[in-house]
């Protein structure tokens, strides 16, 4: 099974969030370093119920940031995320575990993360707990925003 889905799938409106998720993650800039400068918006029927983005390190990811901004009892949630979601903890909890816990039933990741504690595990993760996952969505977008961190190495 391909982790990379065809750029024909997305919609106009799935660009629309994932640009929004794009802006999230450049406000991250510059005090989330080393950490990534990753966004997140979480959707519910076509409007943004919550975002975030990577706060300084040891504090939450932008996944962990727009996940303690909802309104309790949501349902039918979507996730647009720059980067795949961490499958491991170290400073801070697994955004990958935390997105299975939220109830989110779709996540679309703009890139896989090429950390090798990561590089596929989030979304693993993310699709044995039955969440339907895409990836590739605004990928050349996302990869010139996380420069930096994809030609530096890992962070947490």
């Amino acid at each position: 099974m391909s982790l990379t889905a065809e750029h024909s799938i997305f919609s106009e409106s799935d660009s629309l969030f994932m640009s929004q998720a794009l802006e999230q993650g450049r406000r991250a800039l510059p005090g989330c370093q080393p950490n990534p400068p990753v966004g997140c918006v979480i959707v519910r029927h076509g409007v943004v119920v919550a975002s975030g983005y990577t706060q300084p390190p040891g504090q939450h990811h932008a996944e962990a940031m727009a996940l303690s901004r909802l309104a309790p009892d949501l349902d039918e949630l979507m996730a647009y995320v720059t980067l795949e979601p961490c499958s491991f903890a170290g400073r801070t909890p697994s955004c990958a575990l935390a997105l299975v816990s939220s109830g989110i039933k779709r996540v679309h990741v703009a890139m896989l993360d090429p950390d090798p504690r990561n590089a596929g595990a989030g979304i693993a993760i993310l699709q044995q707990a039955g969440i339907a996952v895409t990836v590739g969505l605004l990928e050349e977008q996302a990869g010139e925003d996380l420069g930096p961190y994809l030609q530096g190495g890992q962070a947490n």
